[in-house]
């Protein structure tokens, strides 16, 4: 089954619509009939931001590429669901991007931590050299591992957003780890300057006259990303129907992996296909306009979105979710605990109150693994195509 056909004259890809099925279409926690609602899909879709390879940027440290067209595909992935995220918080998830509209401040707030120069919170720049501590030379590939870890490193300069990022590592989500870095025990960052903005002002979604002790305990919105290695070197059938639901939540961001040294952002399902978006376009590097305007239609995709089947799925992959509040948290996990009751869908990843005896270096304070956890986790996580030993137990 061809999804794309390549037509030389105009080197464009000319993509497939979607299939005529009764089969619902979900996108990131959204239920579609392709029958009733195709604008609407299409409209859902192409208001994801979408970030591709681009040439032509000032060089990542001064001296390093232009362009990230052959090696960035997985940084951009990162990008895109991350940039899910911020949707989610600043603009909400009902939020949509018309063509030729003007759009409110915070989307352009959003835009802007993503455009490709050296100070954008998320830029490529930001990413490959927050890599190299993560032992990623610049230019070199990364796996949902590194991109994951490095994008909670970012996140923690982004005071504007608020985010609490927590990485879940070993296959395991611990309820009590994340409570904890969400209710954030000092002011959350911006509470000092909220009373210079006026008393009508929002603090995460609370009145500023809100007490200073309540005001400790307040939630900050959550992004938790869970590296997975579903499968040796494909993906084992007993996770897909699991890997299905996990699109089905409203709390879904989506999963970044795709094929080895191939990544792709996949946004949801339509049978036994996903919905992805691809970053292996090179499009030129955007500069605001003199009036300060940033021209954004090259970060919406604007064609049907690509599908391929979920069996060439590569095992190794990042799945990722916002809770925007503490009652987001809570119906997340009651439905990760209803979903292991689902005949014939085999749990990716397990969810405990608190951290197992077993566990040798309990991450308490979200701290990056030592570097032998890191090489150890980075083979596990990033092995595109290596020989796996089965050990006898």
């Amino acid at each position: 089954l061809f999804l794309a056909t390549l037509t030389y004259d105009t080197l464009r890809f000319e993509y497939e619509d979607f299939p005529e099925t009764k089969e619902p279409v979900w996108i990131l926690g959204r239920k579609y009939s392709v029958f009733t609602e195709k604008e609407e899909i299409l409209l859902d879709v192409t208001s994801r931001l979408w970030f591709t390879y681009r040439k032509n940027f000032p060089a990542i440290g001064g001296t390093g590429p232009t362009s990230d067209t052959g090696w960035g595909c997985m940084l951009r992935c990162g990008q895109m669901i991350f940039a899910q995220a911020l949707v989610c918080r600043h603009l909400g998830r009902d939020w949509r991007w018309i063509k030729g509209k003007r759009q409110m401040d915070n989307y352009f707030n959003v835009l802007n931590a993503f455009i490709d120069k050296k100070d954008s919170y998320y830029s490529i720049h930001q990413i490959a050299q927050m890599g190299v501590g993560e032992g990623k030379s610049i230019g070199q590939w990364y796996g949902p591992n590194t991109v994951a870890q490095v994008l909670r490193k970012l996140a923690t300069f982004d005071t504007w957003s608020s985010l609490a990022v927590h990485i879940a590592m070993d296959n395991t989500v611990v309820m009590e780890e994340i409570r904890r870095l969400c209710q954030c025990s000092v002011p959350c960052a911006g509470a000092a300057a909220c009373p210079a903005l006026g008393p009508d002002v929002l603090y995460n979604g609370c009145p500023e006259d809100v007490g200073l002790r309540d005001r400790l305990a307040l939630w900050k919105p959550l992004v938790l990303l869970i590296p997975l290695r579903l499968g040796l070197t494909e993906i084992n059938e007993a996770y897909i129907e699991t890997l299905k639901h996990c699109f089905m939540m409203p709390q879904s961001l989506g999963v970044i992996g795709g094929k080895p040294n191939s990544a792709h952002y996949f946004i949801g399902y339509v049978g036994e296909e996903l919905i992805y978006l691809d970053p292996h376009t090179t499009q030129a590097a955007v500069e605001p306009s003199e009036s300060g305007c940033l021209p954004d239609e090259s970060f919406h995709c604007q064609h049907p979105p690509c599908r391929m089947s979920i069996a060439e799925l590569d095992p190794s992959i990042a799945v990722g979710f916002f809770c925007n509040t503490e009652a987001d948290f809570n119906d997340w996990c009651q439905q990760i605990k209803k979903l292991s009751l689902v005949r014939g869908a085999l749990p990716m990843f397990e969810l405990v109150e608190r951290q197992p005896s077993h566990f040798s270096n309990p991450d308490v304070l979200n701290l990056t693994p030592d570097s032998s956890d890191a090489d150890r986790l980075e083979r596990f996580f990033d092995s595109e195509d290596e020989d796996f030993e089965i050990l006898s137990l």
